[in-house]
């Protein structure tokens, strides 16, 4: 094993890089005092002997519960942005229609790229306060906060489906970003804190929530493809969907609040502790500033991070803003697939699907690894997939008339590539930067990540504005 690439022993015994490339994760999840990834212990831990020893998952409860946290980080912005009909509906010309006739107005065209920038904008903001909350304010209170917000906002949410908007539309538009905007700063908060806990735990345990936010992308795009199919109102459709969301948010709550009676949870958290007790001093007892130091995080993580960033920075300028603008060639035919259906499942439902798949292939296969260059050159190329989407048959085009891809399957191969490709560069870089850098500075690392990802968010949606706007 000495003669590979290995990343610096300082590293918290998470990854170890092997001869092949493939199953880069550790052992370490069957015990951490053994296995190949032992040499890659702090020689000098203050943790007692004690907490060397791992406790086995017992039903695998904690990578299942991580993987419901996942769904639930996402689950939010997922159900808003997928929802789409509903707000074409609510936000339309004469709500009075029956919502198989879509009406135009200048708020539903451009709804999309507004809800985009309502999330994201203030979701950096949030993970730039958690970073600094990081070793002010528990891990629980973040978390369980965070949760009540998401659910208060979403019950509000479900009530106004039934609410005549008709006359208030503009009201309720802003209102509607507002309540996003609200909703998707606690998200954040909420999966920044359960992925810098997430540090503290095997690669697994990280590759189960990133594989879980995946989860809750394509549960939102099932759940509205089965609204439409069985609801005869696009408002009990809504409610339905909606009432979905909020009890699936109930059951996050009610998950994390077991995570602590778990021995393998308390294990790692325990490690944590002793690793660098209350967080506040360093290696020779001296005091530090609560608020973690970013440069040595940053000179392990920056490549990592820039990966992070650029690959949600290309899906989302075109994913949901213009993907879900992509109509059936064969529109005209009235047929349900190419009316009803065509949208939530060439968009939303392969892409989510592909997404996932992407993301739950690093549990077997971790390459590029951590300090290799082919890594960030993939994520370079995937800049093809914008003007591949672009030129689909994305409708109304204003300014852009021209189509090379006239055909309804082209939409669905480039979405699913666009799947793939963000679930599997996305995911790499996120289980890598907690494990490339000391034990005592993982969870503040999964936050810096974090924040690398919902920066390329917050960019890529300000982006695809212009990208919609100049079609």
């Amino acid at each position: 094993m000495d003669n590979t690439e290995p990343v610096q022993p300082s590293l918290n015994s998470s990854y170890h890089p092997n001869a092949l490339g493939n199953h880069s994760v550790s052992d370490d999840e069957e015990g951490e005092d053994h296995g190949p990834s032992a040499h890659l212990l702090p020689k000098h831990s203050s943790a007692p002997l004690a907490v060397r020893y791992s406790p086995e998952d017992s039903y695998c409860l904690v990578y299942i519960i991580f993987f419901l946290l996942g769904i639930g980080s996402l689950l939010p912005w997922n159900f808003f942005i997928t929802a789409k009909h509903y707000w074409l509906y609510k936000l339309s010309n004469n709500t009075h229609q029956s919502g198989d006739e879509e009406q135009r107005s200048d708020l539903s065209d451009y709804f999309e790229s507004y809800l985009t920038i309502a999330s994201t904008v203030p979701s950096v903001l949030c993970l730039i306060l958690n970073y600094v909350l990081v070793n002010r304010l528990s891990p629980n209170v973040r978390i369980l906060c965070s949760l009540v917000v998401i659910l208060l906002v979403f019950v509000v949410t479900t009530v106004l489906v039934k609410v005549d908007v008709s006359d208030s539309r503009l009201e309720f538009f802003v209102g509607t970003l507002a309540s996003v905007a609200v909703v998707s700063g606690a998200s954040n908060l909420f999966s920044g804190s359960v992925f810098g806990i997430s540090g503290h735990f095997p690669m697994r345990i990280s590759q189960a929530l990133i594989s879980g936010q995946a989860m809750g992308g394509t549960l939102s795009a099932v759940a509205s493809i089965v609204d439409l199919a069985m609801a005869k109102d696009v408002t009990d459709s809504a409610l339905a969907y909606f009432l979905t969301a909020d009890v699936f948010i109930l059951l996050c709550i009610i998950t994390y609040l077991l995570l602590p009676k778990l021995a393998y949870s308390r294990h790692y958290m325990l490690a944590a502790t002793c690793t660098n007790p209350g967080g506040l001093t360093d290696t020779e007892g001296s005091a530090v500033s609560s608020v973690p130091p970013l440069q040595p995080i940053l000179k392990k993580t920056w490549v990592l991070g820039m990966s992070v960033f650029y690959v949600f920075f290309v899906s989302i300028m075109v994913f949901p803003a213009v993907s879900s603008g992509i109509q059936s060639v064969h529109k005209d035919s009235g047929s349900p697939w190419t009316t009803t259906y065509f949208v939530p499942l060439t968009s939303f439902f392969l892409y989510n699907v592909a997404d996932f798949c992407g993301r739950q292939a690093t549990a077997w296969l971790q390459v590029p690894g951590p300090t290799s260059r082919v890594l960030p050159a993939l994520v370079l190329c995937r800049s093809i997939m914008v003007p591949l989407i672009m030129f689909c048959n994305y409708q109304p085009r204003d300014h852009l008339h021209t189509v090379l891809f006239n055909h309804d399957v082209y939409p669905m191969v480039f979405n699913c590539l666009l799947g793939l490709s963000n679930g599997y560069l996305g995911t790499l870089p996120m289980i890598y930067g907690p494990k490339v850098v000391p034990r005592e500075l993982a969870e503040a690392t999964g936050v810096v990540m974090s924040f690398f990802l919902t920066l390329g968010l917050a960019v890529g949606s300000a982006s695809s504005v212009l990208i919609v706007h100049s079609i």
